[in-house]
């Protein structure tokens, strides 16, 4: 349904059947090893479900890039030039804990098998968050993940040289472990024939009529969707399984943590959910959904029930 109500829908919705048949007959490009290794926490993606949900997604991809292949070189042909093709950039968004980084790191296996696409890079936009020292100093440690916590500008600039086709473009590296950016550490893109970008805030709107939205220079834009109370139980589960592993590293931000019994885990955790992450969602990430290109519908299970693609 569309924000102002209206039943109509510039969506074609497909169930998870219809969606399994539009790759029925192509073999699966990765061993079940390789998937155990792609999946995050409390995600627990198998064979079947990269089969029949994933695997036509990325054909649908490889499609895609195609078709920009060819309009790249009809419009080269009508302007009588030979610009140099950029790469197509695909961004994935969706809330905290909703398995969008399991499916970008998934897209970016399944893609590099397909013909026309064998060099695919994935950024994540933890790497433009503002370091702590700055979020401190404007006070927003509180609001980490919320719009106004990432540097915005220094983003657009990486995805304007991406698009432009430069040689070689950096971005800034997040460790998860420190819970900071890393200081003259970079994640390296050299024009591969596809950038995933994956984030909370991917699809937000520009903030002034005048600027240019970070999904202006996307190519296709998925959204991974679930009901609320499901993310919250995915949430809550994450942060048990990393104070059983991540967060008992010495070295971890979230060491703190570790000692916790199940009891205060769940309680800090759900405090995090319901003061942070979960206005985060309904404010900010929620109302994106309509400006993506494809939704991924998940159930209780993380599995995908549906899919919505956009007509053309």
């Amino acid at each position: 349904m569309l924000p102002n109500g209206d039943s109509s829908t510039p969506f074609v919705e497909l169930s998870r059947a219809d969606w399994a048949e539009l790759a029925e007959n192509t073999r699966l490009p990765l061993q079940e090893t390789e998937i155990v290794q792609l999946r995050g926490l409390g995600d627990p993606l198998d064979m079947r479900e990269v089969s029949e949900v994933y695997l036509p997604l990325s054909r649908l991809l490889n499609l895609y890039v195609g078709g920009a292949k060819q309009l790249h070189r009809v419009t080269s042909d009508f302007l009588g030039e030979r610009a140099q093709r950029t790469p197509f950039v695909i961004g994935v968004a969706g809330s905290v804990a909703v398995g969008k980084s399991t499916i970008a790191r998934l897209l970016r296996e399944l893609m590099s098998r397909w013909p026309g696409t064998p060099r695919v890079e994935l950024v994540t936009t933890d790497g433009f968050l503002y370091p702590n020292a700055e979020l401190e100093r404007r006070g927003l440690m509180e609001r980490k993940g919320f719009p106004e916590s990432y540097d915005r500008r220094s983003l657009i600039e990486f995805l304007t040289e991406v698009k432009s086709g430069a040689a070689e473009v950096r971005a800034p590296f997040y460790s998860h472990m420190r819970y900071d950016i890393v200081p003259d550490a970079h994640v390296v893109v050299r024009r591969p024939d596809v950038v995933i970008v994956e984030g909370l805030n991917v699809l937000q709107p520009p903030p002034a009529p005048n600027d240019v939205a970070v999904s202006d220079l996307f190519d296709f834009s998925i959204f991974v969707d679930a009901d609320t109370s499901h993310i919250e139980k995915w949430y809550v589960d994450r942060f048990l399984a990393l104070r059983q592993g991540a967060f008992s590293n010495p070295s971890s931000y979230f060491n703190v943590f570790a000692h916790l019994t199940d009891d205060e885990a769940i309680t800090t955790a759900l405090g995090y959910w319901n003061e942070i992450n979960m206005p985060n969602l309904v404010e900010n990430v929620m109302p994106t959904k309509h400006r993506a290109r494809l939704v991924l519908n998940k159930g209780a299970d993380h599995s995908v029930e549906s899919v919505l693609l956009r007509k053309l």
